[in-house]
């Protein structure tokens, strides 16, 4: 693993401004979101977006997420429908990415698309995103802030366990509220669901009054991939108590070493999942074992990251 030696600095006016720098200058720099902690760069720079992939290890297949200020900012680089219109209306600043037909005269960077004609775009809530935007006046390309593949970071310390010095800066401002990552919906003809996350399919099918489709077999934006959020250890899902040589994260009445929510609140269990797989995969046990999370509301969320972190 890298050694955790980048530079970490407090939410604050210095913090913004020396990130800020750094992204004018082509550089990138983790800084938390309300879900995960990101790795911001500038997103018309395709040698910074190069930058990005080459932090993460990130396949360049592999779309990113364009984090811009407002609705009107995202309207410059995306083309808006009513559904869009709606969407974002109820969601942002929020949880909730929306993949988009690209405006041919977008000055977004041709990695950050990965060469699809979409782009995947959010409105962020968090106060350090939202000021980072503010002080470089771009666009920012940010996908989580870890190695590719490995647990989603929702502390600076996870950042800087997981990239170390291939990173120059961490803004640090405590654990991310949220603790798991943007739920993603593909707007058009038939809207879809490409990724379950905090924003549930029930309520986006309320604002658009239509049922949501299924995501298809393409890369169509993050987190789709079949391998993904995993610990270096073996997990094993569905557990009711711990085989020798796992550390066993609970739900509810299952106990363990951990727990993801003791009374059983789904919305707590997502906001401590990477917080416990973090915790699970340092500890000194050879594998991991994961109680049944329900599969209700945000637990599909839940259940989308572990599956696919038990992939081989």
């Amino acid at each position: 693993m890298t050694a955790p030696n980048p530079r970490i600095l407090p939410y604050g006016e210095a913090a913004i401004a020396e990130a800020a720098a750094l992204i004018a200058a082509g550089g990138c720099v983790a800084t938390p979101t309300e879900t995960v902690y990101g790795l911001a760069a500038d997103a018309t720079n395709a040698d910074a977006v190069a930058g990005i992939y080459a932090a993460k290890g990130r396949p360049a297949f592999n779309p990113l997420i364009v984090h811009v200020a407002d609705r009107r900012a995202a309207e410059a680089i995306a083309m808006f429908d009513r559904d869009a219109r709606a969407l974002a209306d109820a969601f942002w600043p929020g949880p909730l990415t929306l993949v988009l037909p690209l405006r041919p005269d977008a000055p977004i960077a041709g990695l950050v698309t990965a060469g699809l004609t979409t782009v995947a775009i959010r409105v962020p809530q968090h106060r350090a995103m939202q000021a980072l935007l503010a002080a470089t006046g771009k666009p920012l390309a940010a996908p989580s802030a870890n190695a590719s593949g490995s647990i989603s970071p929702t502390r600076a310390a996870h950042v800087a366990a997981s990239l170390g010095d291939r990173i120059p800066l961490i803004i640090d401002d405590g654990a991310t509220s949220g603790g798991i990552e943007s739920t993603i919906v593909a707007v058009g003809a038939q809207p879809r669901l490409l990724r379950p996350g905090p924003v549930s399919a029930e309520a986006i099918e309320r604002e658009i009054g239509r049922w949501l489709g299924a995501a298809g077999e393409a890369i169509e934006a993050p987190g789709q991939l079949a391998s993904h959020y995993a610990p270096r250890k073996p997990l094993r899902l569905n557990a009711t108590e711990a085989r020798d040589g796992e550390w066993l994260i609970g739900f509810g009445a299952v106990g363990g070493d951990d727990t993801l929510s003791a009374k059983g609140d789904l919305t707590e269990a997502a906001a401590r999942l990477f917080d416990a797989l973090h915790r699970a995969d340092a500890s000194d046990r050879a594998a991991i074992a994961v109680a049944a999370v329900p599969e209700d509301g945000i637990g599909l969320a839940i259940n989308d990251r572990l599956k696919r972190a038990a992939t081989p």
